[in-house]
Parts: structure tokens; sequence; C-alpha cells
């Protein structure tokens, strides 16, 4: 049967059309006879999100966005995509926003949940969240830092300015005055080393020798330590107290008026008795000093001895008197 060339131009508009369709259905990602189901997502930014981006469930692909536009006038961002009828997921899954690479691009990943709840079904909008990527994280690292170094610098900016207005003229002459007498103190410390080292150097043999000294000293002290750690001190301290009692005892008794300590102490007319007698003694003895001629007689050659005169001015008797 031989077709007429218009049943063939028909034939081929038809077919053109189909080719046309197909293929826009491939460029928008969208297969001609669908086997999947339709989600939604609002977003606040879908960080240079395009339609016909690959949604994947752990990794892999199991759909594609196929549109994302305004929601309302709230300026959200609603994205459209579609995920095979093979793949089924609690209604509570999320729909992540990720960065699909370092260098840029974002896909959709769904992050299925499987709570006993009921499944999602096409038409359904997902909860959404956005991942923050490697870039975002820097910035979120990087701002607290930036904030910090940038007031780091305007403090030292302000420090800076002023040391500026301390440091004027007079300040900074008197600064460098500071500085130079600074130098001049540490030439005189260093001099003052040097004679000392000078010194020990000139003295070594003799500070050698002192140290010795104080060696032996330690020694002979340590020596001397061990010899009274081995003395008998607690029977020597038995000794003195066994004294001191003796003692106590010997003076409780004096002051209770036993013994003759203790009468003299106790009887007042003892006392004055004694006191009585010291004084005629004291008088006898002066009295034989100053007038020897009273007690003794001294006869030479047979020569009659001559009777003792009382002198006008006995000195026992103005001693007496004095008395």
């Amino acid at each position: 049967m031989k077709l007429s060339r218009e049943v063939k131009t028909g034939v081929i508009v038809l077919v053109g059309i189909f080719a046309f369709v197909f293929g826009l259905s491939y460029l928008k990602s969208s297969p001609l006879f669908d086997n999947n189901k339709t989600f939604y997502a609002v977003y606040e930014n879908v960080g240079g999100l395009q339609a016909g981006t690959q949604v994947s469930i752990n990794g892999y692909n199991v759909g594609n966005v196929t549109s994302i536009g305004f929601k309302d006038d709230s300026g959200k961002l609603l994205v459209t995509f579609s995920v095979s009828n093979e793949f089924d997921f609690s209604k509570n899954s999320i729909a992540e926003l990720f960065d699909t690479g370092i260098i840029g691009g974002k896909g959709i990943q769904i992050v299925p949940v499987f709570d006993g709840a009921p499944m999602a079904k096409s038409g359904d909008t997902l909860q959404s969240k956005i991942k923050p990527g490697i870039t975002e994280l820097v910035q979120q690292k990087l701002t607290p830092l930036q904030m910090k170094v940038e007031g780091a610098v305007s403090n030292a900016d302000s420090l800076l300015m002023n040391v500026n207005q301390i440091l004027d003229d007079p300040t900074k002459k008197e600064l460098k005055e500071t500085i130079v007498s600074l130098n001049a103190l540490v030439k005189a410390f260093k001099g003052s080393a040097d004679k000392i080292n000078m010194l020990l150097e000139n003295n070594k043999e003799q500070l050698v020798s002192s140290l010795k000294n104080v060696d032996n000293i330690t020694s002979n002290f340590s020596k001397l330590s061990d010899s009274l750690a081995n003395v008998d001190l607690a029977g020597t301290l038995n000794n003195f107290q066994e004294t001191v009692d003796k003692l106590n005892g010997i003076l409780g008794k004096i002051e209770q008026g036993e013994g003759s300590l203790g009468k003299l102490h106790k009887d007042d007319a003892l006392y004055d008795n004694l006191a009585e007698s010291s004084r005629q003694l004291e008088l006898l003895l002066q009295d034989f000093r100053l007038n020897p001629k009273r007690y003794v007689n001294v006869s030479v050659f047979g020569k009659k001895q001559k009777d003792y005169t009382l002198p006008e001015n006995d000195p026992a008797d103005s001693i007496q008197t004095q008395n």
C-alpha cells in the first residue's frame, strides 16, 4: 500500500512532536512515563539549587528536583522534587539541603525516618533542613575569631593613641635619661660583679680552707650531738629533780620554823639577841684596837707596869652612845 505524501508528512510531524516532548522531559529530568512520587520542601535559601538536581537517599539517587519557586509573599522558596515509588519512608523524614562538593553545588538528600508513622505519600510536604557546608562552617569558626582580631586591633589602636599622648617630648626626654641611668647602673653592677669574681679568685684558697673548717665544725658538732645523745640525760634530770625536791623540803621546813635556820627565821627574839651580840662584839673589837693598853700590859726588864688610865674621850663610849 503506497502512502500518500500527506500521510508521510503527518507521521513525520507526530514523530517530531513525540521526540520533542521526550527530549523536553529528559532535559527537565522527568521521565515520560511518570512512575514517581512528588514531594515538597520549603527553604529560606536554596543556595543555588537548580531544577534537575538529583535527590538521594543515603547517597543513592532516587529522584530529581523538578521545580523551584516562591511559596507566597513571605519570600520562602518551595522546592518540588520527585522520588521513585520504589522507596518508602515515613512522613516525618527530612529533606536536607547539603553541599554536593567543596567547590559548590547544592543537592537534596532524604534522611529517612522509620518510626512507625504513616508513610509519605505523593503531594506531602516534608520537613526541611539546611546542612551547613564547609564554607559556612569555616565562616562560623572564623567570625568569632575575626571579631576578636578586630577588637584586638581596635584596642591596640587605642593603646597606641594613649601611648602617643603620654609620650610627649618631656616624657620622651625623661625616658631617655632613665634608659641612660639604667645603662650606667648595669655597667656599675657589671663592674661590681667583676670585682667580686676577682676577689673570689684571689681568695680561693682561703675560701676553700674556710669551707673545710666549716666542714670540720659541722663534723665536731655532729660528734657532740652523738655524745649528748649517748649521755644519760634522763638520769641527770632525775637527780636534778631530786635535788630540787630536797631543797624545796628544806625551804619548807625553814618556813615552818623547824631547825636552827627555821627558828632564826621565825623567832624574832633570837634574831634580836644575835644582832645585839654581834653589835657588842663589834664594840669590843673596836675598843681593843683603839685602846690595847686597857687589856694588855707589857713590862720590859722588870719595869713596873703602869696602871691604865682611861682616856677622856673613850671611842668605845662614843660608839656605845651612837648605838
